[in-house]
């Protein structure tokens, strides 16, 4: 799984460094700002797809007697660093966009930065699926957050290409409406901070050992109440939490009295496993309770399982 990662990891820095050179050298070519900001957000995902290069090489590395709980968030970290990148980028693009509109620009060669735009547009889509599906397999905090990347600079590319189709279109009408690069630029700047705010809620959740949604909370449940009435009377303290895509659980379980060492272990091992098997790459620790006979939700159990005194 690891090497998948970091060649998925791999893709995204070769894919995002051609990217940046080609928008550098049609910003330069066309004076647009809006290609000079996407070359900068291009140049904030290639500094994001470095450090989810190494953390997904850091979070993969086994348990050790430092780390006895792994380094999964390795991941997490990568997270809120890429989320941080992105604010900058954005903060730039904004500067930069309200000094054109302030000073004003001539745009020249628009056919060449239409050209580009189109070409990165559709490399973007292919790499940026592809890093969402190594994510989902390999439930990898650091790749789904640079699949996010490339998706939004999709979004925000397609509106530099339509800025710039406009200038062209005006142009050729004999209209000046070179205004309209640097209020794109505005705007994609305003989507590229909420993704990383998005990006920075979810990452940051990791680091403070947020619980698991709960959907997954629902599945941790549905594998413990399904043994209730035999071996199981009851659960409680059910705490959860997640480190890159390693989940850890662990919780309280009630089993009647007469119960012995070995049928609890037996029962531990099948209620981890049915949890590993609802939820991938997830440690579970049970500490087990007696029953104590008495109250109405576990009396009946116990009563009706105990060996019968003999006179």
């Amino acid at each position: 799984m690891g090497s998948r990662k970091t060649r998925a990891a791999t893709v995204s820095i070769i894919s995002n460094a051609s990217l940046i050179l080609m928008k550098i050298v049609a910003g330069l070519l066309t004076g647009s700002i809006s290609l000079i900001a996407e070359a900068i957000h291009s140049l904030m995902d290639l500094a994001a797809a470095i450090v989810a290069f190494f953390s997904v090489r850091v979070s993969d590395k086994p348990a050790d007697r430092e780390h006895p709980f792994g380094h999964g968030k390795a991941e997490n970290i990568s997270g809120v660093v890429e989320a941080v990148l992105i604010f900058v980028a954005a903060g730039i693009i904004i500067y930069e966009a309200v000094q054109r509109i302030m000073k004003g620009s001539t745009l020249d060669m628009l056919e060449i930065g239409i050209g580009i735009m189109a070409v990165s547009i559709v490399v973007n889509i292919f790499v940026s699926r592809y890093l969402l599906k190594v994510s989902r397999e390999t439930d990898s905090l650091a790749l789904e957050a640079d699949a996010g990347h490339l998706t939004t600079d999709v979004i925000s590319m397609l509106g530099v290409l339509i800025g710039l189709g406009v200038v062209r279109l005006a142009a050729a009408l004999g209209r000046n409406l070179n205004i309209l690069d640097p209020v794109v630029a505005i705007l994609v700047s305003f989507l590229i901070m909420r993704t990383a705010y998005i990006l920075t809620n979810k990452s940051f959740g990791g680091l403070v050992d947020v619980k698991l949604p709960e959907e997954e909370e629902t599945k941790i449940r549905q594998a413990i109440t399904e043994h209730f009435g035999g071996e199981v009377v009851s659960f409680h303290r059910l705490r959860t939490r997640k480190a890159g895509s390693q989940r850890y659980i662990d919780l309280h379980l009630v089993m009647p009295k007469h119960i012995s060492l070995e049928e609890a272990h037996v029962m531990c091992d099948h209620l981890e496993k049915d949890v590993r098997d609802r939820l991938l790459r997830t440690d579970v620790t049970i500490h087990v309770e007696p029953c104590d006979g008495k109250c109405e939700a576990c009396g009946l159990t116990c009563r009706q399982r105990l060996p019968k005194k003999t006179a």
